[in-house]
């Protein structure tokens, strides 16, 4: 757990620029057209790369103020694509009108691992990592 607290930050920008490689590689190298929610899921990813590599360098411990908004913001549009992916709310939700579907299966490992779950995985951990960097800075 010492190495968790101790880490977490670092983990947290890993996550973030795994993320954002991955998208790239999936839209640039397989050629994945990204839909609408695909690309505004990137609008509030991609910038944690460089916010969470900048509160390294400046030893930031207040970093949550601008992360959290992000990562709140793109785990809601993550979580809607999932459940519109999952067939769990209807297809007549979409915002996906033009160009590629919402719901389009690229990539279906295991049965349940998708481009929007992975998305959801890496917002869900630079949350949850930001809150131990949080934690491990609080005054006590």
């Amino acid at each position: 757990m010492q190495f968790l607290k101790k880490n977490s930050l670092y983990l947290a920008w890993f996550v973030s620029v795994v993320a954002m490689c991955g998208s790239l590689y999936f839209s640039n190298v397989l050629m994945y057209p990204p839909c609408v929610l695909c690309w505004a899921q990137r609008i509030f990813m991609y910038p944690l790369v460089f916010i969470l590599g900048a509160a390294i360098i400046y030893r930031d411990t207040k970093i949550y103020r601008y992360v959290f908004p992000l990562v709140a913001v793109g785990g809601i549009i993550s979580i809607f694509h999932n459940l519109l992916y999952f067939k769990i709310i209807p297809d007549t939700l979409a915002p996906c009108t033009t160009g590629v579907s919402c719901t389009t299966k690229f990539v279906e490992w295991f049965g349940f691992v998708t481009i929007p779950f992975l998305a959801l995985v890496a917002f869900v951990l630079i949350t949850i990592l930001v809150f131990i960097n949080k934690k491990s800075h609080a005054r006590t």
